[in-house]
């Protein structure tokens, strides 16, 4: 079976949404980094705005506490190739993830995966400043860049997505554009995170981004495997807890309602070992409770 055949969740996976909406999470997501890139492209002064006001660095966050640029970073792209390369990742692995998790869990691990990379960015760049400051220039893996260099791009939250889609399906066979080969899905997000961390540790061109990018996979790596922790993401208002806890008492209401109804109607010797157990419990509870 072809990797875009499979159906992790017909009824919508652990996330329960998965297949009941009409435009998926993944689609709105290359949609609207592909418009504002476009934006930027056709209108240069807007562009520079979005870059200006948008990209992630050390000093924006840390000296000026401009928090939204953890998420606004993952919606511009440096160049055309760039975006191009980002979406591709996210249209091939993002159904998947998608699918398995539903529409609010996975749109919670993407971005938190790209908040992730922005972390790990900040992490590394900051001690590579504290360590400059002291003359240790030098140090593996640690980033040495201006306090004010831009990070910009979506590869950290599409990083994260490739590992949990190794988690998913860890021996689907993907076949790579170039090289020309046949992988194990699993094999491919481990040689793109090897391939991250290589270039970080010699200081690559692109070594802040590798920073980022494997913030993002880390994050992924943890959150697919513990997904009820994105539950809350977007409880900014309400909290998806307490709606649980006043559904489950609605419930166990309604049930004791049924059984006292079937009490009422047929006597308490109609009643099941199971059904009485949970009259015991109510009654108890609200003896408790006066």
């Amino acid at each position: 079976m072809g990797i875009s055949e499979r159906r992790y969740a017909s009824d919508g996976g652990p996330g329960g949404l998965g297949s009941t909406r009409l435009v998926s999470f993944t689609t709105w997501l290359i949609g609207i980094n592909a418009a504002v890139f476009v934006a930027g492209a056709l209108a240069p002064r807007f562009g520079s705005l979005l870059n200006a006001y948008g990209n992630f660095s050390t000093g924006s966050l840390i000296q000026h506490l401009e928090f939204w640029r953890v998420i606004t970073f993952q919606f511009l792209h440096a160049n055309l190739l760039h975006m191009a390369l980002n979406m591709f990742g996210l249209w091939v692995f993002g159904r998947m993830v998608e699918e398995y998790l539903g529409f609010k869990r996975y749109a919670a691990l993407y971005l938190v995966c790209g908040i992730f990379g922005a972390v790990a960015y900040l992490i590394l760049n900051g001690l590579g400043l504290l360590a400059a400051y002291f003359g240790m220039t030098e140090i593996p893996l640690l980033l040495y860049n201006s306090k004010s260099t831009p990070l910009v791009g979506a590869s950290a939250g599409v990083f994260g997505v490739i590992m949990a889609s190794a988690f998913i399906a860890p021996n689907a066979i993907i076949q790579l554009i170039f090289p020309p080969v046949t992988l194990k899905l699993r094999t491919v997000a481990y040689v793109y995170v090897g391939i991250a961390a290589f270039n970080l540790i010699v200081g690559g061109n692109n070594a802040g981004g590798d920073a980022a990018h494997l913030g993002g996979a880390a994050a992924g790596y943890f959150f697919i495997r513990n997904s009820h922790l994105l539950r809350d993401f977007f409880d900014v208002f309400t909290d998806s807890r307490k709606a649980s806890a006043a559904r489950k008492v609605e419930s166990e209401r309604g049930e004791i309602d049924r059984i006292l109804s079937k009490v009422k109607d047929n006597g308490l010797q109609s009643l099941s070992e199971s059904e009485k157990r949970a009259l015991r419990r109510a009654t108890e509870r609200q003896r408790r409770a006066n």
